[in-house]
């Protein structure tokens, strides 16, 4: 079984939609196997995203997911990275298709709800930046 990081970003959990975003995952056969909400600090968020470290949305990304409480989770299933990318849709909101997460929720392009890991290698990273091994049941 694959596993993927996702996040409920705090845009997504201020405005209550923790638990529309977990429904979803649920009624697409997506098995929640960690889960924990955080407080990023700047530098945790700078870390995080280290990999975008010389675009010019760093700094702005970094302050908004440090602004707030987060839900990070350890999602498992078939196919888990593409399903999950597929369900919250396009980075940019208004490209995202009807009945996906951004395209119901966001309101800005970073201000989108949720991330997701876009492949094996960073879904390996970052699961590991949240997570140890004894907080995976799976």
């Amino acid at each position: 079984m694959e596993k993927t990081l996702s996040i409920i970003k705090p845009d997504g959990v201020s405005r209550g939609l923790i638990g529309e975003v977990i429904s979803r995952f649920e009624k697409n056969k997506i098995k929640i196997i960690a889960m924990k909400m955080i407080h990023m600090t700047k530098i945790q968020a700078q870390g995080f995203y280290a990999v975008h470290k010389e675009r010019p949305f760093f700094g702005s990304l970094t302050d908004f997911m440090s602004s707030g409480p987060v839900v990070v989770m350890v999602l498992e299933g078939d196919k888990v990275i593409s399903n999950n990318r597929e369900l919250m849709g396009a980075t940019n909101y208004k490209d995202a298709a009807p009945g996906t997460i951004r395209a119901d929720f966001a309101t800005e392009i970073e201000k989108n709800v949720v991330h997701g890991s876009d492949s094996p290698q960073s879904a390996a990273f970052e699961i590991g930046f949240f997570f140890n091994s004894f907080e995976i049941a799976g």
